[in-house]
């Protein structure tokens, strides 16, 4: 892919990327030659049937897995080339990470989550407190700081998470399947609370779903299949069906 990972404009940039796995003697193609560039600022969507290689892209770009073959650059940096220091490093302050199963740590309370990543980016305590209450405000939850992720329902797990994910300013934040362990509103809710998130804050956000409600959310959406990128649409180019976005059971078109 020609493209000049000098440019400010990028945030990720995926050039040739493969990832095989090799059993006995077969060749498992998880990511086989996927090219890719997501803007700053940008909301992508991430789309395909299972095993069409999402998870391992998401992966691959979150710095949880090396390319067998091929670049990613966050921010300008060859994640590839970087040693298990340097990339716990980067994971830390320029990847935000949203998980469906929130990951949140049970014994402390939603603004002691939300704080966590800044501990290990070494930001002081004053700060992060602040900061931390603050993040819970723009999310909604500044009156349930401190309480711990049992007394939380779903959704609000999640706000928690999400305002975790932009704890330290990151470049990009990763989110894998969001909506996928909540209801239909509050999956709705949750998709635009991330747009607004990303819009007041301008970072990226590279999103893995199976959930056709996001679409509508997305600036461009990227179709993969059998470990490639199939195409890529702009939200404007892409129709959705009367009810798709009440049941997430249309196809784009």
């Amino acid at each position: 892919m020609a493209q000049n990972v000098s440019e400010e404009q990028y945030a990720v940039l995926v050039e040739g990327v493969k990832k095989y796995y090799y059993m006995g003697g077969t060749t498992v193609k998880a990511s086989d030659g996927v090219d890719l560039s997501i803007k700053r600022g940008e909301y992508v969507s991430i789309m395909g049937p299972s095993g069409s290689g999402k998870t391992t892209l998401f992966n691959l770009v979150g710095g949880l897995d090396k390319p067998t073959e091929g670049r990613i650059f966050i921010d300008k940096t060859d994640i590839s080339k970087l040693d298990a220091y340097e990339l716990a490093w980067l994971r830390c302050r320029k990847i935000g990470y949203i998980f469906q199963t929130f990951n949140l740590i049970p014994i402390m309370t939603a603004v002691q989550n939300v704080m966590l990543p800044m501990i290990f980016a070494g930001v002081p305590k004053k700060e992060r407190q602040q900061r931390g209450e603050h993040l819970l405000e723009m999310v909604g939850l500044a009156d349930r700081k401190d309480h711990k992720p049992t007394e939380l329902s779903g959704g609000q797990q999640q706000r928690v998470a999400i305002a975790r994910a932009f704890a330290n300013n990151p470049a990009i934040v990763l989110a894998d399947e969001p909506t996928g362990n909540l209801d239909l509103k509050t999956g709705l809710a949750i998709i635009e609370l991330m747009v607004k998130m990303n819009r007041e804050n301008g970072i990226t956000v590279m999103c893995n779903t199976h959930d056709l409600k996001i679409i509508d959310a997305s600036d461009r959406i990227v179709w993969m299949r059998d470990g490639q990128v199939e195409r890529v649409e702009d939200r404007s180019s892409i129709k959705l069906q009367v009810g798709d976005m009440e049941d997430g059971s249309g196809e784009g078109e």
